[in-house]
Order: C-alpha cells, then sequence, then structure tokens
C-alpha cells in the first residue's frame, strides 16, 4: 500500500514538473523559404522560457545578423496565463547553395534545424537590357487571400551612376496597388561587379480571387556620361531597362473564416500599460497594443473600448504606425483609455480580441489578452462609497409613525367645531395651487428645448463628392464605405444606417454591393462602378416628416 502511494506521488510530480516545460516549447521559423544572393531573410524563435535569450553563434558561419528585436505576449490559454517571446533576427546570407541553420541553444531547450534556399543573384536583366542596369520584383506573398495586404518590393541595380530616370510599375487588373514610404538605397556585389540599389516598396491588396499577373516594371533613364558623349552627339547615355512580369494565385475567402474578414501572417496583442492599484472616482491608465503583421491600417478594425460594470470608460483616439519588415506590411495599433470606478470593491475589466484569418497556416484564429481583476480603494467626497442601507432599516424609516411623540390626548370631531373644517378646505386649496405651479414648470422647459431642438443645427457633413472620387479612384474597399457614410450629416454610423437614410433605390443597391464585395468575396471593381454611378450627382436624401403644427398659440414669441 505504501509503495503504491508512493509511485502516485512520483507521477504526479512528473506530471506537474513536465507542464512549464510544455508551456515553454521552443520553435523557430524562417519568413521565407528561399531568398537571392544579398538579400535578407527574418528568422524567428518564440519560446515560453521567461528570461532565456537564443544563442545565435552558429549562425555565424553562414550568415551576417543584422537587426534584432523582441517581443512579449500574455494569452489565457485553459484558464492559465501563458507568457511567450518572440525574438526576430534579420540573417544576410555569405554564399549561395542550400543552407542549413544549425539547432540553436535558448535556455534548457533547443530549436529544429532549418534550411534555406539562397539562389544565385541575378547578374544581367530578365529581358535583355543593357547589363549595366537591371530590375527584379519579389513578393512576399505568391498565393495570398482575397482583400490580404501583399509586399512588393522593385529593385533598380545600376553600375554607373545615373543623372536622371524614371520607375514605373502598372497597377495589375482587380487590384489596389500603391507606393508605400520612400525609396530605400544600398549596394551590393554581384558577380565581382558593384550595383547600386534603389528599393521602391508597393503595397497590393487583390479585390478578386482567380491568377493575376503583376506587370514588369520598367525603367527609362540617362547615365552620367563624359563630355565626349556630348562632344560626338552620341546616344550612349541613355538607358532602358524592363523587369519580369509575376503571375500570383489569390485564394477566396475561406467560408469559416471569422468577420469581418482579417487575413494576417500574424496578429499579437499586449498590455503595454495596466493599472495595478485603482481608487473610487480616480481615473487610471490602461494601454492596449496590436501589432498585425501583413495589413495596412484600413484593413484593421477598431478596436472597441471594454464594457466594465462599476466604472465609467473613456476612450482616446487610436495612434497608428505603419512600416515594412522583411518586404512585409505590418501595423502597429496603440489606444489608451481612462478607466474611472464608481465605488469601492472587486472590479474587472474583460480583456480585448480579435478574430484574424492565418494565412500561413490556413486557419482561424483569435488574439486576446487576460481578464483584468483589480480591487478599487474608497475615494474622497462622494466616494468614500458608504455600504448601502439594509431594506428593513428603509421600511422602518419609511413607516415613521412608530417613533412620533404624543403630544396630548387627541381631541374628537365634536370639539373641533367648524374650525377643522375650515383648516381642511385651506389645505386642500393649497395643495391644488402646489400640483398647478408644478405642472406648469415641467412644461414650459419641455415646450423650451422642443423649440430649440427645431431649431439646433445639424452636424455637417465630414466629407465630399470629391473625397469620395478620389477613394474610389485609390483607396481600397472599407474607405470607400467610411467616405459614403462621411457624405450624410450627421454622419451615417455604418453602412446599414447609411441605406436607410438613401431614398433611391439604385444607391442603396450600391451600398449592398459595396458591403458584399468588402465581407462576402463579392466583384470589388463592380461594386466601385456601382457606386461611381449611383452617387455620380450626390446622394439623394429621404425627405423628413414635417412636425405637427400645435392649434394652440406659442407660449413664447418666435424669434
Amino acid at each position: 500500500m505504501k509503495r503504491n502511494i508512493i509511485v502516485t506521488l512520483m507521477i504526479v510530480a512528473a506530471c506537474w514538473l513536465g507542464l512549464p516545460s510544455a508551456q515553454a516549447a521552443t520553435r523557430a521559423w524562417l519568413e521565407q523559404p528561399q531568398v537571392a544572393l544579398g538579400e535578407a531573410v527574418t528568422l524567428n524563435i518564440e519560446t515560453g522560457l521567461a528570461s532565456a535569450a537564443p544563442d545565435l553563434t552558429p549562425l555565424m558561419d553562414d550568415f551576417e545578423l543584422s537587426d534584432q528585436s523582441s517581443s512579449r505576449s500574455v494569452r489565457l490559454v485553459n484558464g492559465q496565463m501563458t507568457s511567450r517571446t518572440l525574438y526576430a533576427i534579420t540573417l544576410t546570407p555569405k554564399r549561395a547553395g542550400e543552407l542549413t541553420l544549425p539547432s540553436l541553444r535558448v535556455g534548457s531547450e533547443r530549436t529544429a534545424p532549418l534550411t534555406l534556399q539562397v539562389t544565385a543573384a541575378p547578374g544581367s536583366p530578365a529581358n535583355g537590357g543593357d547589363a549595366r542596369v537591371f530590375l527584379e520584383t519579389v513578393v512576399d506573398d505568391a498565393k495570398p487571400y482575397v482583400q490580404q495586404a501583399v509586399g512588393v518590393s522593385v529593385r533598380l541595380h545600376y553600375a554607373v551612376p545615373l543623372a536622371s530616370g524614371q520607375l514605373d510599375l502598372d497597377t495589375p487588373e482587380g487590384a489596389l496597388l500603391q507606393k508605400i514610404g520612400d525609396d530605400i538605397t544600398s549596394s551590393r556585389e554581384i558577380n565581382g561587379r558593384r550595383y547600386n540599389v534603389v528599393e521602391r516598396r508597393f503595397l497590393l491588396v487583390p479585390d478578386r480571387s482567380g491568377p493575376m499577373t503583376l506587370p514588369a516594371p520598367r525603367f527609362v533613364g540617362r547615365g552620367a556620361g563624359g563630355w565626349m558623349d556630348d562632344f560626338l552627339g552620341g546616344n550612349s547615355r541613355e538607358m532602358r531597362a524592363a523587369g519580369s512580369a509575376r503571375t500570383l494565385e489569390v485564394r477566396p475567402q475561406p467560408a469559416n473564416a471569422p468577420q469581418p474578414w482579417l487575413p494576417l501572417r500574424d496578429l499579437r496583442m499586449r498590455y503595454v500599460a495596466a493599472p495595478q492599484t485603482l481608487r473610487a472616482g480616480e481615473a487610471a491608465t490602461l494601454t492596449v497594443e496590436v501589432l498585425a503583421v501583413g495589413a495596412i491600417r484600413a484593413q484593421l478594425p477598431e478596436l472597441p473600448s471594454p464594457s466594465v460594470p462599476g466604472a465609467q470608460v473613456f476612450a482616446e483616439p487610436p495612434q497608428y504606425d505603419e512600416s515594412f519588415a522583411g518586404g512585409t506590411p505590418q501595423v502597429r495599433l496603440t489606444r489608451r483609455y481612462s478607466v474611472v470606478p464608481n465605488q469601492a470593491g472587486p472590479l474587472l475589466i474583460p480583456g480585448p480580441s480579435l478574430g484574424w484569418w492565418d494565412v500561413r497556416a490556413g486557419s482561424a484564429q483569435t488574439a486576446s489578452l487576460p481578464d483584468l481583476k483589480l480591487t478599487v480603494a474608497a475615494g474622497s467626497g462622494s466616494f468614500a462609497a458608504p455600504a448601502a442601507a439594509s431594506p428593513d432599516a428603509a421600511a422602518a424609516g419609511a413607516s415613521g409613525t412608530g417613533n412620533a411623540l404624543v403630544l396630548g390626548p387627541e381631541a374628537s370631531p365634536a370639539d373641533a367645531g367648524p374650525w377643522r373644517w375650515l383648516a381642511a378646505g385651506f389645505a386642500l386649496l393649497w395643495l391644488a395651487t402646489l400640483v398647478w405651479a408644478l405642472q406648469r414648470r415641467t412644461i414650459v422647459p419641455a415646450r423650451r428645448a422642443a423649440v430649440a431642438g427645431e431649431h439646433a443645427a445639424p452636424a455637417a457633413a465630414t466629407h465630399s463628392l470629391a473625397d469620395l472620387k478620389r477613394a474610389l479612384d485609390g483607396a481600397d474597399l472599407v474607405e470607400v464605405g467610411q467616405v459614403l457614410c462621411g457624405l450624410a450629416a450627421p454622419p451615417a454610423r455604418d453602412l446599414d444606417a447609411l441605406a436607410a437614410r438613401l431614398q433611391q433605390a439604385s444607391q442603396r443597391d450600391a451600398i449592398e454591393d459595396l458591403r458584399r464585395a468588402c465581407w462576402a468575396g463579392g466583384d470589388a471593381s463592380a461594386a466601385r462602378s456601382a457606386i461611381r454611378e449611383a452617387f455620380r450627382k450626390g446622394p439623394v436624401w429621404r425627405t423628413a416628416t414635417a412636425p405637427e403644427t400645435s392649434p394652440l398659440p406659442p407660449l413664447y414669441p418666435q424669434r
């Protein structure tokens, strides 16, 4: 019997000790399985060990290490709070071929080995142009989903000085293409020749599924030649180059995808600042940060304010920071909340959550933060929150006759004489006068409020038809919907409210086409055309019902 108890305790201890290691499982992955020689690739290492950094020494033989960053996230899984740390290291291969990233030590754990295919760098233009200048196009995802933000990098390589030039990339059919940020200059050596490199980054958002051709980039420029070229009238300074077209296979929105549709490479949330102590009547700051990899600002849904029973929550406008990391767009959203407890006692602040679609794993995911359970201390003044009176005490206070003083023997009706009836009559007359005065005080402010409401100016529209035209020409469909809502005065809260205020059926049908294109995989190009045609002369609003006129004259003269 004693031996069985000892064996059972050993098994329980082994399971308890094995739980943290399961939570602290360490994994590593590369952002891209294949790069060209001279290009950089990002190595990600995620671990649950709190104070363990990866040992990167084994990578220095085949790679140059440059940028390194780390971020920490906290999640609630099966009722247990887990902490994960993500390390991002930028690697530049030193040679071409199949390179193996060895197993790396992270604390007491090791990562699995990885393989990276490094191709030889291009040595000439793709279309037989001038070897002194050539173009290459890099796409961060060749099989994106509809409405997924795809990073496109066009790199101009030139081995001679340039006096001027123009780099063009046409917008593919059925997609939105826009330039992001400023050009980045660098240099690299290819086949023993030194090239200057100008990298221009674009954001590509497909509007429909199926094959999509990204046109070849084009460059036309002039080199900084010598005086002999000008004297002889030669044209050797003119330079032309063309890259190669790329074909992308755009995948449709999955049927089981969470709504609103948010295709991303990664989504992480964390508390930047959280209150540790609270006091009734005093504001405390709560800051939440969301990092979306593979998205732009317009694609992120609004992070709502938490609903906290027993407290007021005031949200500040969100702050956005858009950037490119390893050729992939990403946006960082930061939002601050002020929490003001109403009374002392326990307070629960629910953690935010966002549903998204993992484009690499092809599955629905939910990013969330744990709830915050805090204790509110008593405040000062009216927030000193005394305990509420019990029902028995309230009932005792309501029956005020129990402790009334008896000043003398009760007089009989016969002894009162006529004075009793006169006093009762005056009391009834006084009560009637009081009721009439109270009713008059209630009616007059109500009439004044109604008159003020009739003459109050409605909130002005926040957008114009010119804004709508610009959005239809270059913005995504979500921003087009926001501009449409801003045409109303006051602005409509969403597309449903906007459609309810429109009179023409064609405009309401165009709104429905826009909603279907945004969230149900509809035809985005057809939706843009429908919006452009229906709202060419502006929205037509439903006429407001005229207020009923009162048969009585106004209480106060009209001003």
